[in-house]
């Protein structure tokens, strides 16, 4: 059975170890501020915080090597590749905002520093004929104590994974319930939202599986394209919220891995997160529209689902087609809505609707385009010509709509 290393060999060198504690952890700091630009510019706290882990660095690799089996369990291969590891306690020593402040590459930066002055220090620290056997001990204990920081930042990055899909889902929730500018704002700072313009909300189906995972397989995609993301999963929802995307169409569909099967569909462009309520209702309305027409391109606009919206319930929708639609039929006068009234009869055909107006049929055309023009819609195009249908009869339903001219009434 073997002696522990701090009752027999390497005894003496522990001592001189435990007494030069303080002094090693003053020159790795001293070295760091020497050789690492990016720790010079630290704050004066987390400078602090780094001299802890350091402290307690020194600390951990007495209780290491006084953890080493024997030269009985050794044989002649000198130190063991023993199962043996650092306990991540030797980070407890500095607050958990150091795993924020610094990352996981710098912190290795930080271990390699210390390891390279207490190498450097082994001939002093080291009891005559245990030089050898120290050395060994320490470039292990290098390793090991990498080990443990990887850990460290693993948990880090799981639990603020966590948390922040936890806080985007409360911001996503906040904003389909329409809550004020300031629940939004503060939720979205803590997130590190900038609110670049324009906002555009996407809603689809997830994916299922872990929520910061679904949320992650987005955010990398909207950071390489240079976008802020926040999203949130609600049911079998996932929504997502852009910032800065001046094509929201075009980045949705660079997004379309990170979501389930079916319809995914795209909310309008609105300036900030204060009126991205508008987008996210558009586009919930859409998604829950979108089985009505299965051969919807993926990812759809909100507003290409105006007619399924509208026989779905959607009061939004409702008003757009029968402001924007037939109120502005209304207000170009003349003889719009007659025309549009005497083509949808005729089946679409030029000349008979031309025969029925007692007009040329390119006077029909005329009159079409003019009808495109003002609301945005061909009745040439089959989806087009369904939106106006649907935009006639709201309108004429609905006795808030404005009478005038051609309306029929």
């Amino acid at each position: 059975m073997g002696t522990e290393a701090g009752d027999g060999e390497l005894a003496a060198t522990l001592r001189r170890i435990e007494r030069a504690a303080g002094t090693l952890a003053t020159a790795s700091v001293g070295r760091m501020d020497e050789t690492l630009p990016w720790f010079r510019e630290l704050p004066a706290e987390q400078r602090s915080w780094v001299m802890l882990v350091a402290q307690a660095g020194v600390r951990s690799l007495v209780e290491w090597l006084r953890s080493l089996p024997s030269s009985t369990d050794r044989g002649a291969g000198g130190v063991t590749d023993s199962p043996q590891e650092v306990s991540d306690e030797v980070f407890a020593a500095a607050p958990r905002a150091l795993a924020r402040s610094i990352s996981l590459q710098q912190t290795v930066a930080l271990i390699k520093v210390t390891i390279d002055v207490v190498e450097q220090q082994v001939p002093h620290l080291a009891a005559p004929g245990e030089e050898r056997l120290l050395h060994e001990a320490v470039l292990k204990f290098s390793r090991e104590i990498a080990f443990a920081a990887a850990r460290v930042y693993a948990r880090a990055a799981e639990s603020r994974g966590s948390w922040d899909a936890r806080l985007q889902a409360l911001l996503v929730d906040a904003l389909l319930r329409g809550d004020s500018p300031d629940v939004l704002a503060s939720r979205a700072a803590a997130l590190g939202w900038s609110d670049a313009p324009p906002v555009a909300v996407a809603v689809g189906r997830s994916p299922g599986g872990e929520v910061a995972a679904v949320l992650h397989t987005i955010y990398r995609v909207t950071r390489r394209l240079g976008l802020e993301m926040i999203g949130g999963v609600h049911g079998d929802r996932l929504v997502v919220v852009l910032g800065g995307v001046a094509d929201p169409l075009a980045a949705t569909e660079k997004l379309l891995a990170g979501f389930g099967p079916g319809p995914v569909v795209v909310g309008p462009a609105v300036p900030s997160l204060d009126s991205a309520t508008d987008s996210a209702r558009a586009a919930l309305a859409g998604f829950r529209a979108a089985p009505a027409w299965p051969a919807a391109p993926r990812p759809v606009a909100a507003g290409d689902l105006l007619p399924e919206r509208a026989l779905a319930g959607d009061p939004e929708a409702r008003r757009s087609l029968r402001q924007d639609v037939y109120a502005a039929l209304v207000r170009a006068g003349g003889e719009l809505l007659e025309t549009l009234d005497a083509f949808f009869a005729a089946g679409g055909v030029l000349e008979s609707t031309a025969r029925t107006l007692f007009v040329h049929p390119n006077t029909v055309r005329y009159r079409l385009r003019r009808v495109a023009d003002v609301t945005g819609f061909s009745p040439l195009t089959a989806r087009d010509s369904f939106a106006l249908r649907m935009a006639l009869t709201i309108g004429r339903l609905d006795p808030s709509a404005p009478v005038g001219p051609g309306t029929g009434h």
